[in-house]
């Protein structure tokens, strides 16, 4: 299968969306990412990846905490919105009913049917941008979107980002279980 080179602008995808949280100036401040990932299983930890100028990376390297969200795509237009809007230029927080758990400078978003609140193990600088990588300190979720105690995604209805193109898309449908349909490849090598 021939191959073509498309350029550098290519990235991994899709990217799940989010809503990160932050307090800035004693104010709590939200902005839309997927620019997200796992990085550590224990102790749990996020990475997550924001412009220098963003009013909620101010907030993130004042106070050393920040708040993760995952909005339904229900939710998209709201989340969009989070995006286009400077938070030095509007409260944003106004169309949110804002929470916090144990800490006290994460602010998380109660529509969100599941959010995660992060305190900061390390700021790498980047050409243009931070990446956050945060401990996870809790995790919080409706109970309609719970299936025997973990989220289930199908309830959850999460969103993704693709780049470029810039077009958010639904979950899809369930390939498989991890760590165990490679094992037919397994059997036939035995």
């Amino acid at each position: 299968m021939a191959k073509i080179n498309i350029g550098r602008t290519f990235t991994i995808f899709p990217m799940p969306v989010v809503i990160v949280g932050s307090v800035v100036d004693d104010k709590p401040n939200f902005m839309a990412a997927a620019w997200v990932t796992y990085v550590n299983y224990d102790p749990p930890m996020v990475a997550v990846s924001l412009g220098q100028k963003q009013h909620t990376a101010k907030g993130i390297r004042q106070n050393g905490q920040f708040g993760l969200s995952v909005p339904s795509a229900d939710q998209a237009v709201l989340t969009d919105y989070l995006g286009l809007v400077h938070g030095y230029e509007e409260d944003k927080s106004r169309h949110l009913e804002v929470f916090y758990g144990a800490l006290e400078k994460a602010p998380m978003v109660r529509q969100c049917p599941a959010s995660m609140e992060c305190q900061l193990f390390q700021t790498v600088e980047m050409p243009g941008g931070y990446l956050f990588i945060g401990q996870v300190m809790g995790t919080y979720a409706s109970e309609a979107v719970l299936g025997e105690g973990d989220p289930d995604f199908a309830k959850l209805q999460p969103f993704l980002l693709t780049m470029p193109g810039n077009t958010y898309w639904k979950l899809g449908e369930r390939v498989g279980e991890a760590w165990s349909i490679g094992k037919a490849l397994l059997a036939k090598q035995a």
